[in-house]
């Protein structure tokens, strides 16, 4: 098993390669200090693998032709979270392997994640890792939703009315709720028709004992169906709404790009 530092303050000049459901993307900058980020989406050959995809890439990106060193693997991979106070390296490849589809071609993989008291378990595909090695020197890995866990815990006490979030990405919503310095909630349903959302929004609601009126839902990434979603939603959680991604990243001029997904958007701006 393999452990990650995350310490990514250096973001300017470490690379990102984010590895989507059915896409990778390359980024690069400070967007914080200067609004500059170079965003390069990479369109896959779905005839050959997700490693062989990224070997191609480094004959044909200029970004990836730059001479980095440095580099930030974000994967978008299932994953299990342990509260750090329960967590034993010895047992977290075995509970790894009951909890999730594990393959032999994977190495599972840590991340931590402070602000939350947690420990983020994921898998990675050795190929893929084995590129990333042969082209960088200095590698950190996290999972795709670690920068929107992160941001939306700091998002989850604004005010004071309970909070439900559901980010959409890939195909899946990512539904979280958050006490302090914790996770309450968090799963991942493959879900794209209005009929499948509503019902594990509403099966969350009701588990975690939300009233109707008082709590909220916030609703983020790529929403399907944004008015009927909410038209639906209306009767069941008066207080649901879709966040305005440019105010929520104080209109930095990264924020108002649509070709950016939001995660890659919570790791350069938060």
């Amino acid at each position: 098993m393999v452990q990650i530092d995350n310490n990514i303050s250096d973001k300017r000049i470490r690379l990102t390669i984010r590895i989507g459901e059915g896409s990778m993307m390359f980024a690069v900058g400070d967007p914080q200090a200067d609004d500059n980020i170079v965003f390069e989406p990479y369109e896959l050959n779905n005839s050959i693998s997700i490693a062989a995809n990224l070997r191609e890439a480094f004959k044909k990106s200029e970004l990836l032709q730059s001479g980095y060193k440095r580099v930030l693997l974000v994967v978008d991979t299932p994953t299990m979270l342990v509260p750090l106070d329960e967590y034993r390296e010895q047992d977290v490849e075995t509970l790894y392997k009951h909890t999730f589809k594990w393959q032999r071609s994977e190495d599972i993989v840590t991340s931590i994640l402070p602000e939350l008291n947690a420990v983020a378990v994921f898998a990675v595909n050795k190929d893929l890792k084995m590129v990333v090695d042969d082209h960088f020197a200095d590698i950190r890995v996290q999972p795709l939703m670690q920068t929107v866990w992160t941001h939306l815990y700091r998002r989850a006490f604004t005010g004071t009315r309970q909070k439900l979030f559901a980010y959409f990405h890939d195909k899946r919503m990512e539904v979280m709720r958050f006490q302090r310095n914790r996770f309450e909630f968090s799963n991942s349903y493959e879900a794209t028709g209005t009929s499948d959302i509503l019902y594990f929004l509403l099966y969350v609601w009701k588990l975690m004992g939300m009233d109707r009126g008082d709590n909220e839902l916030y609703m983020v990434g790529n929403v399907p169906n944004r008015d009927e979603m909410r038209g639906e939603l209306q009767q069941f959680i008066s207080r649901n709404y879709i966040m305005n991604i440019e105010t929520d990243f104080n209109n930095a001029e990264m924020a108002k790009r649509n070709d950016i997904p939001y995660d890659l958007k919570a790791l350069y701006l938060d």
